[in-house]
């Protein structure tokens, strides 16, 4: 019955960890975890506020998770533990969920970085211009 209850207080202590680090802005895009969307990879300063913003709720999820694996060791019943072990997992994947959401809807205000343009190529003397009306024609 033990392993029942560290099932949330394992993924909340992890989980919780890891909205820590967002929240703080530890996290990078090549650690691969945190917000991974199209708009959160554009930049690191677009993972940064993704993360940031998602902290709190996967923070919150952690935390919930590992109170309902507490509260599940207290349950007289294994009913009530698997049940108190259920809540805090559910818990966990909608507060991570909500995070993840907001966090990916931060990221779309950041700018896209700008695409690089002709001046770093070695095509020179105009080689860029011409490449590009041959692709207009």
């Amino acid at each position: 019955m033990f392993v029942i209850a560290l099932v949330p207080i394992v993924l909340g202590a992890v989980v919780g960890w890891g909205g820590f680090l967002g929240l703080r802005e530890r996290l990078t895009r090549a650690s691969g975890t945190g917000v991974r969307t199209a708009a959160s990879l554009r930049s690191e300063a677009a993972f940064k506020l993704a993360n940031h913003v998602a902290g709190i709720p996967t923070l919150a999820g952690g935390a919930v998770a590992v109170v309902a694996g507490l509260a599940g060791l207290a349950m007289p019943t294994t009913a009530g533990l698997v049940a108190a072990a259920v809540v805090g997992v559910l818990g966990l994947a909608v507060m991570v969920l909500a995070g993840a959401r907001l966090g990916a809807r931060a990221a779309l205000t950041v700018p896209a970085p700008a695409p690089a343009g002709c001046s770093g190529c070695a095509c020179g003397a105009g080689g860029c211009g011409v490449l590009q009306k041959a692709d207009e024609a």
